[in-house]
C-alpha cells in the first residue's frame, strides 16, 4: 500500500539519461578465512548522467546518524557538484572504489586536475569475508562500463549482497515518483542500500507495526561444528548463550531528479529520507551510518565552473511536492530491497532470513 504515482520503472533510471549497474560476488561456504572467503559482497555504480557524458551534476547531501562514510562529501558540500560517477559498496573497500573511480575518470578525460568521487559504503561482515578486501579495481572498471538505464536488478546484489536490514536479509532497492509543479511533470527516484536495524526492532509497513506480528531478526548459525563468529546470535534450532550486539547496520540513500534544484534544495532534500526511516520505525542508532545523498541531471550544459551559466530554478514554496515524492520512493526503496532479497548463508555458516512472502501479504489482507 504505497502511495504516490511510480515512473515507468518505477527505479532511478526513471530519471532519463541515468546509468546503474551492479557487480556481485558469491563464492564459497563454511568457515570464514581471511582474504579466501565466504564472499558475499560487490559494487554497485551509478552514472548520473550516463557513462558517455562528462558533464557534471548540483548536489547536495545529509546525514541522519553518521557512523559510516561516503567519501567525497567535504568537497560537493563546498561546491555543490558532483563530477563523474556514484559507487556503493562494503565498508573495507571503499578505498579501492574510490580511487577505481578516480582512474576511470583520468582515462575518460574528466577534465579537473583532480577528483573526489563519491563512494559510500555499509558493513556486510556478517555475511562476507570482509576482511578479505575481495573487492578489485577490475570489478570496479567491470561495473562502471556495464551500465546501462532500464530496469534496476534489486535485492542481495552489488554493494547490497552481503547487507541485513530490517530483521530480514537486505541490499540494493529502488523506486520513483513522478510529481507534477506548476503544469510540468518530473520524476525523483530512489536507489537505497539497506543494512539496518539487524534485529528489527519496531518495524513498521504500511503504517503498522509488524515487528511482533512477523519473524524478525531470526539470525542464526546453520552449523553446531563452526564456533559462531557472531555471538550475539544462536545456533539454528539450537539454546546458545547470547551476548549484546554491539553495532547495527548502515543505509545509504541517493536521490536523483530532473527537476531543476541547486544545492541547496538538493541538500534540503536529502535530508528527505529520514523520513522514509522513522516512517518503517527506525530511530537510527549509534552505530548506524545513514547517509544521503540527492542530485539533478536538469540544467545540462549550465554547471560549467570556469564561465558564467543561465541556470533555471525550482521554486522554493514547491519543494514540498519532491519531498513528499522522495520519501514515498524512499520508503518503498527499502521494502523492495527486502523483498527481492533471499535468504543467504554466509561466513560461518551465518544465516539471514529472507522477508516472509506470504505472511507479508496475509498481514495486508487481514490488517
Amino acid at each position: 500500500p504505497f502511495q504516490g504515482t511510480p515512473g515507468l520503472l518505477n527505479a532511478i533510471t526513471d530519471v532519463n539519461g541515468l546509468e546503474v549497474s551492479h557487480l556481485t560476488l558469491i563464492n564459497g561456504d563454511g568457515v570464514l578465512v581471511q582474504g579466501e572467503g565466504p564472499i558475499r559482497t560487490g559494487v554497485t555504480v551509478i552514472h548520473p548522467r550516463g557513462k558517455a557524458s562528462l558533464e557534471g551534476v548540483y548536489a547536495g547531501w545529509s546525514t541522519l546518524n553518521a557512523s559510516g562514510e561516503m567519501t567525497g562529501t567535504t568537497w560537493l558540500e563546498e561546491r555543490g557538484l558532483i563530477e563523474g560517477p556514484i559507487a556503493i559498496t562494503n565498508t573495507h573497500s571503499v578505498g579501492v572504489v574510490r580511487d577505481s573511480l578516480v582512474g576511470w575518470m583520468v582515462d575518460h578525460g574528466w577534465s579537473a586536475d583532480w577528483h573526489a568521487p563519491v563512494v559510500a559504503e555499509t558493513y556486510d561482515g556478517a555475511l562476507n569475508d570482509i576482511d578479505g578486501q575481495h573487492v578489485n579495481s577490475d570489478h570496479v572498471h567491470e561495473a562502471l562500463n556495464a551500465a546501462t538505464g532500464g530496469p534496476v536488478e534489486e535485492g542481495a546484489v552489488g554493494g547490497g549482497t552481503g547487507m541485513v536490514c530490517n530483521g530480514f536479509k537486505g541490499g540494493i532497492g529502488t523506486s520513483s515518483r513522478i510529481f507534477e509543479v506548476a503544469g510540468r511533470n518530473f520524476t525523483v527516484g530512489a536507489l537505497v542500500q539497506c543494512n539496518y536495524n539487524w534485529d528489527g526492532v519496531a518495524l513498521r509497513m504500511g503504517g503498522q507495526h509488524v515487528a511482533d506480528r512477523l519473524p524478525v531478526g531470526q539470525h542464526c548459525h546453520v552449523d553446531s561444528k563452526i564456533p559462531r563468529s557472531k555471538p550475539w546470535y544462536p545456533y539454528c534450532g539450537a539454546r546458545s548463550e547470547i551476548k549484546k550486539s554491539t553495532r547495527d547496520g548502515s543505509i545509504i540513500v541517493v536521490l536523483a531528479t530532473d527537476a531543476p534544484l541547486l544545492p541547496h534544495q538538493l541538500s534540503r532534500l536529502a535530508k528527505r529520507p529520514s523520513l522514509a526511516l522513522g516512517r518503517l520505525g527506525a530511530i537510527s542508532n549509534d552505530g548506524s551510518g545513514d547517509i544521503f545523498v540527492a542530485f539533478s541531471t536538469a540544467n545540462s550544459g549550465d554547471t560549467e565552473e570556469t564561465s558564467f551559466n543561465l541556470v533555471e530554478t525550482f521554486p522554493n514554496y514547491e519543494l514540498a511536492t519532491i519531498f513528499r515524492a522522495a520519501v514515498q520512493a524512499t520508503e518503498e526503496s527499502i521494502l523492495n530491497a527486502m523483498t527481492a532479497a533471499p535468504t543467504m548463508t554466509g561466513a560461518d555458516g551465518f544465516r539471514v532470513m529472507g522477508l516472509p512472502h506470504d505472511e507479508v501479504r496475509a498481514l495486508f489482507n487481514n490488517p
